[in-house]
């Protein structure tokens, strides 16, 4: 039951990023509107990368490879097309949801993680990314309404 809860805060996270995004074209997900210069689809990328890392490499002690180099853009940019961003994105949460199914919540990480957490099982992990997709939800929902003047998480 407890697992099924976390699950659904954590979705709930992540389709409030993919419902902020929706309808943006390829000009407005490549746009930087803040001084820190992330785009859109810059910040999807690293949620994804963020899944692979926390239940990949921190939780299992590996991490599956990815098919470009990981220092070739600035941080939260991307030089990658939307269709392979998304998918990259829908592929890690697909592999986190995996992970997550069929490990007990008491599970101890394997991985080094270096982040200066204690981080002390899956229960953490995921309670940390329902943290940090929702911390970029909110960044994600002030840069649209910047962009187009699109608020709210309803779809149109």
């Amino acid at each position: 039951m407890e697992k099924a809860v976390l699950l659904g805060f954590l979705e709930v996270q992540r389709s409030a990023v993919l419902t902020i995004v929706d309808g943006l074209d390829d000009v407005a997900l490549t746009t930087a509107v803040l001084p820190s210069k992330w785009t859109p689809l810059g910040m999807i990328e690293h949620l994804g990368y963020a899944e692979r890392f926390w239940f990949q490499t921190v939780l299992r002690g590996t991490a599956a490879e990815v098919p470009w180099p990981d220092d070739d853009h600035e941080p939260l940019n991307t030089p990658r097309p939307r269709e392979t961003v998304f998918a990259f994105y829908a592929e890690q949460r697909a592999l986190a949801d995996a992970i997550i199914d069929a490990a007990s919540l008491d599970t101890p990480p394997k991985g080094s993680h270096r982040t200066g957490h204690d981080v002390t099982d899956l229960r953490w992990i995921i309670l940390h990314m329902i943290e940090e997709t929702a911390r970029h939800a909110g960044h994600l929902d002030v840069v649209r309404e910047l962009l187009d003047g699109r608020t709210g998480l309803a779809p149109r």
